[in-house]
């Protein structure tokens, strides 16, 4: 299975580049630079001495005792969560920073749900000294507070978005209108797989040092050549495409879980291949839930970074042609695997993660299968949210 995108930028029928005629010139020109750049072995040097030396690169392959004994099998988990800011985001925006470098431009602005891609863009960009504007919806800022204050502590001016369901898709709308009226001077990091050709490829390649590492560390490990399951959350599915990407055109089973909210017939959820049609969302052909008359319905997740009306193409993709399975856990469900991680291993996860840590229950193994978990970020930014749900902790 072909898992990159061909030169229109579509994963099957899927991607492609549906974007305003004013855009046209700084997608050609980052198509342009990104190809040109990302196999020279100096940007290649830069961003791997950053990652290693900045991030803190390779992030431990961690065995899950508790977990393995739970689920008879040998449970391991991809830990993510201790990059430098807490999470993958971090991969994706020091290469487009890199990037952004190569192409003269000196604002940043950024969309952010959990504010996670949010806080990594303003570290990049206090580090290469830019400007850096993220977009964030109302309602994310107020249950993602240390967030919104670690990005202002960087220099970042974030900016609450106040339409729509005052959301990620709201955020990622206001980020793109600001693209528009000033193309000449910003570079666009986008956070997820979504966007215009060649963005869930750029993002997808930057974040494939997940898999990369993850297959090293088995290999290491166990003596086995691949794992026998890769489980991730999706939202836009950064992690998860980071963490599939050296998987795809193997055996291994690729776990996609995303989140059902209040249920999946509740009206409140954002479960995207359970509930979505085909469609156009933020420059890209992929499934999305829309009304009859293609009007977005509002996503609902607990976890901000989950709650979104759509999927990267890719991922689509990966649905589609069966690749990938993918799941759907509640937030409820979330919250309890999240609590179970932090009683019994002692790691408050992210609520995104805490999704793939809650599907294990909807999955049955063999004894001697190898299962990651790609813990996509740490819960520090969900303490609000657990104790809300859990006041006599």
């Amino acid at each position: 299975m072909n898992h990159t995108a061909n030169s229109k930028g579509f994963y099957g029928n899927f991607g492609g580049a549906f974007i305003p005629e004013m855009l046209f010139p700084n997608i050609d020109e980052l198509k342009r630079v990104y190809l040109q750049t990302i196999n020279e072995p100096s940007f290649q040097k830069e961003l791997k001495v950053l990652l290693n030396d900045f991030v803190g690169r390779p992030s431990p392959l961690y065995y899950s005792r508790n977990l393995s004994e739970k689920h008879s099998a040998n449970i391991y988990l991809k830990r993510e969560d201790l990059n430098h800011t807490g999470a993958h985001k971090i991969n994706n925006t020091l290469g487009q920073i890199l990037l952004a470098k190569r192409l003269g431009k000196k604002r940043i602005i950024a969309e952010t749900g959990a504010g996670q891609h949010g806080v990594a863009t303003a570290t990049v960009c206090a580090l290469m000294n830019m400007e850096c504007i993220v977009y964030m919806g109302k309602v994310d800022t107020e249950r993602q507070m240390p967030n919104v204050e670690r990005m202002k502590l960087l220099g970042a001016t974030v900016v609450p978005v106040t339409s729509g369901s005052q959301t990620l898709k709201d955020a990622t709308n206001e980020a793109i209108r600001d693209w528009i009226n000033n193309p000449e001077n910003t570079h666009y990091i986008i956070g997820s797989v979504v966007g215009p050709h060649p963005y869930p490829e750029i993002v997808t390649l930057f974040q494939a040092v997940i898999s990369k590492e993850i297959k090293e560390q088995v290999k290491e490990k166990t003596g086995k050549e691949y794992p026998d399951y890769v489980i991730a959350c999706v939202g836009g599915g950064s992690n998860a495409a980071g963490a599939f990407y050296h998987f795809i055109d193997t055996d291994v089973k690729l776990i996609a879980v995303e989140a059902a909210g209040l249920g999946l017939q509740s009206g409140k959820s954002a479960a995207t291949t359970a509930l979505g049609q085909p469609g156009i969302l933020h420059g890209s052909k992929t499934l999305l839930m829309q009304t009859e008359d293609g009007q977005v319905v509002e996503p609902h997740s607990i976890s901000a970074g989950l709650d979104y009306p759509g999927i990267g193409p890719l991922h689509a993709h990966l649905f589609e042609t069966g690749k990938a399975k993918f799941l759907y856990v509640t937030d409820e469900e979330a919250i309890n695997a999240g609590l179970e991680l932090t009683r019994t291993e002692g790691i408050i996860p992210a609520l995104e993660s805490a999704h793939a840590l809650s599907a294990l229950n909807q999955l049955t193994f063999k004894k001697d299968d190898i299962v990651v978990i790609n813990l996509s970020g740490r819960g520090d930014k969900d303490m609000l949210t657990y104790l809300e749900h859990y006041k006599n902790i």
